[in-house]
């Protein structure tokens, strides 16, 4: 079992840049990746997010992909000299025409536009595409390991809560069969037999202390029961089963407690309802 929420990260030095790979996920339905990379690496993006799909199905992936520049192969300041030399060279002219005084001089220069600019370093993208790709799978790895972690205690309190709807499936199994003794002394199989349809139904809300059989239910409920133990612990992605098994349980003690609304029967599957509820909101967090 695997939690959706977990953080990844791992950084490599290049030849001239350091990367830095970060992961976050969080729970959502379906899987979404945010992926924010500098614009030297969009054209391996597509790429990237075929590598995440591949170790990460289900929740919201926020990946974020950082180049620093090593000493030496950050940006340079230029000084576009051709652009300062026809400044210099209008300068002059209007000096001459118009008769002005003053000379030109640096701090004049420092005031004209455009005469700096600053150049990006060259990036060869297929240079660093393989460390890319290795920081990426390493950030990955650390990020399923938080994962991981995070799923076991998840399955812990998963466990604990499907034992005690074991127990109460097993108190309920006993309901049903008192239910049904009640229902035999009550109403012998030949009279309801015989009766019609409507007078049966009659039957079987009138008797004193039966309230409906419930034994088809328990038997679908403890089935579900332990196919939800058979899932928790299971390999790879299970979110969606167990959402499912939820529902399926959630439906079965409805219909219980509907069918024979006892005391104690209302009583053991408010408390099944509780410990699915339980559940509900851990499954919401698993993968």
């Amino acid at each position: 079992m695997k939690s959706m929420t977990g953080y990844g990260e791992a950084e490599s030095h290049g030849r001239s840049a350091k990367i830095t790979v970060q992961l976050r996920t969080l729970n959502h339905r379906h899987l979404d990746i945010q992926l924010r990379v500098p614009r030297e690496y969009l054209a391996i993006e597509e790429e990237i997010r075929r590598i995440v799909r591949e170790k990460v199905s289900r929740g919201r992936i926020e990946l974020l992909i950082t180049r620093s520049p090593l000493k030496g192969h950050g940006r340079r300041l230029e000084l576009d000299e051709n652009l300062l030399s026809q400044y210099l060279e209008a300068l002059r002219r209007a000096k001459k025409r118009f008769a002005l005084e003053g000379d030109v001089d640096l701090s004049l220069c420092s005031g004209l536009p455009d005469l700096f600019r600053l150049r990006e370093p060259e990036v060869k993208q297929e240079d660093e595409r393989g460390i890319i790709l290795k920081t990426l799978n390493a950030a990955l790895k650390n990020l399923e390991l938080s994962r991981r972690r995070e799923g076991r205690q998840l399955r812990l309190d998963v466990r604990s809560q499907v034992r005690h709807l074991r127990k109460i499936a097993e108190r309920l199994k006993k309901e049903a069969e008192r239910i049904g003794i009640r229902l035999t002394q009550t109403f012998p199989p030949a009279e309801r037999g015989e009766a019609p349809a409507a007078e049966r139904e009659t039957m079987e809300g009138a008797g004193p202390g039966f309230k409906g059989d419930i034994h088809e239910e328990v038997v679908r409920l403890k089935s579900h029961v332990e196919e939800l133990e058979r899932v928790i612990g299971e390999q790879g992605p299970i979110g969606k089963k167990i959402d499912f098994l939820l529902q399926e349980l959630q439906r079965e003690l409805n219909t219980i407690s509907s069918k024979a609304p006892q005391l104690s029967v209302v009583q053991l599957t408010l408390g099944g309802k509780e410990r699915v509820e339980k559940i509900r909101e851990q499954a919401q967090n698993v993968e």
